[in-house]
């Protein structure tokens, strides 16, 4: 089977280093500084689908400003990787021993991915990755389209999980089987409108419900 995992929020615990680093940059370009809620909601979209929902109608130069101050910010930030959620190291080595395929299908830029994924020697451990610079934002499905091609697999033989309803939507979208996370970015209440086969509050559950 193919599993694959969204990144922030899922993996690992970064959703407060996100909405740092957004209100941060909206401070340095003095657009209007939004609630921590409103930031949280858009985590899981490609930076650029963010930085337009959240602040609509600013021209374009002040758009890329914005999502390069953000990068600027969180990069400062990450120089310690943020730390995985509870069981999610042992649950992908559990994974991987017992012959399943991992991806990872996120919201985050290539070179974002990349520099986390050599900070933890990781770049050899998922099978395939996808960033939403390199192909559709979420909740559009061409990115998971783009790994079961790659590695061969139909949507039938695949689980995307996820913290975040455009995680969801977009394994709906695919015809592909979706579980959510409770601990994430979005409430369950969201999560749940996307129909998941289960909603697990701890990351080892996934060994149960799949």
């Amino acid at each position: 089977m193919l599993y694959i995992f969204d990144w922030d929020g899922t993996l690992v615990n970064s959703v407060a280093r996100i909405v740092s680093s957004l209100k941060l940059a909206a401070h340095e370009l003095s657009l209007p500084l939004l609630s921590d809620q409103q930031y949280q909601e858009i985590i899981g979209l490609g930076l650029k689908e963010a930085v337009d929902h959240l602040y609509p109608g600013v021209d374009a130069t002040l758009q890329a400003a914005m999502r390069d101050a953000y990068s600027k910010h969180f990069v400062a930030a990450d120089v310690a990787p943020c730390p995985f959620f509870e069981g999610v190291t042992e649950t992908l080595q559990q994974l991987l021993n017992d012959g399943h395929h991992l991806a990872v299908a996120t919201g985050k830029s290539r070179r974002g991915l990349n520099r986390v994924l050599a900070q933890l020697d990781w770049q050899d451990y998922f099978h395939a990755t996808r960033c939403a610079d390199e192909t559709a934002s979420k909740p559009h499905p061409l990115m998971l389209e783009q790994i079961l091609e790659q590695l061969g697999y139909h949507p039938d033989e695949a689980v995307m999980v996820g913290d975040t309803a455009f995680d969801l939507e977009m394994a709906k979208n695919a015809g592909m089987r979706r579980v959510g996370v409770s601990y994430g970015a979005h409430p369950v209440s969201r999560l749940a409108t996307s129909e998941p086969v289960a909603i697990i509050d701890n990351f080892a559950d996934l060994m149960r419900v799949v």
